[in-house]
Formats: C-alpha cells, structure tokens, sequence
C-alpha cells in the first residue's frame, strides 16, 4: 500500500487498456488536463452516482479541455456493461492488478463492519497540462463530487 501522490508532484506515469482495449498512456496527454477518478467497483450505488454526475456535467469538463478516465479493477467486460447502461462519455480504465491504483495510493485497506479488506478507496486526481498533479481528493464523497472537479480545473 502506497501513499498516496501529492499535490506539486509529477503524476505517476502509467498505461493502461480501457475498456475498448486501446492503450491509454498518461505520457500521450500532455497538453491538457487530465481528470483520474479511482472507483471501487462498477454498478454499485455510489459509483453509479458518481460516474453519472461526471456525465451530466461532460459539457463543462469538455469546455475545460479535460481527460476524464474512471479507474477501477473491474474487468472490460464490466466496464463495457457499465458504461453502455449509464452512456458514460469517458474512458473506462481496467487496472485489474491494481497496480496503478497503488502507484496513485487509491489500493487502501478498508474496514466495513469489523471487516479488513484491500480495495480502491474513491479518490480523484486533477493532473495539469504539464503532468503535475494540481489537486488530490482522497475520501471522496459522492455528492457535489462533480463541482469540486470542475473548480479544481478552472483553478489550474
């Protein structure tokens, strides 16, 4: 378990597959600001609410010239399932090992009911145009979520 990546830091570098099988590389995005949400799992209530207020604000976060990509250790499949029910506009990243996620320190130990696990904790990273991350929200609440988002990126 990592800790988790600082604000003012450079932003782990990474390459992943989507959901669509395409290779996504954080080195390839440079330019523009790009928006790393690490989520527990698809289909679940907080996730789905989270991924759906990304979505009805993708106008805003496409005016901000952002890269949005939901991570989490789902499989293609489930992201592909995931992100056609909900029409989610945005990549789906599938870090089944979770090793990205313990490079950013999303890969946490969880308690839930006296029970110990490791899993994703929902956390979102706003990494600038030059690859430094300019805002970590770790613990992340789902509601209002979005807003924080969107300011952190007007802020940059």
């Amino acid at each position: 378990m990592a800790d988790w990546t600082e604000e003012g830091k450079k932003a782990p570098a990474f390459t992943l597959k989507d959901e669509q099988g395409n290779k996504v590389r954080l080195s390839e995005l440079k330019g523009k600001p790009v928006v790393i949400y690490f989520y527990p799992r698809d289909n679940t209530p907080g996730c789905t609410k989270e991924a759906c207020a990304l979505r009805d604000r993708w106008s805003e976060l496409k005016k901000l010239k952002a890269h949005v990509f939901g991570v989490s250790t789902d499989s293609a499949e489930s992201h592909i399932k995931f992100k056609d029910k909900f029409d989610l506009p945005f990549p789906l990243l599938v870090d089944e090992d979770h090793a990205m996620s313990e490079k950013y320190g999303a890969w946490r130990e969880k308690n839930m009911y006296g029970k110990k696990s490791m899993g994703i904790q929902r956390s979102t990273y706003v990494i600038d145009a030059e690859g430094k991350v300019a805002k970590v929200f770790k613990r992340v609440r789902v509601d209002g979520h979005d807003q924080q988002i969107i300011d952190a990126l007007k802020a940059i």
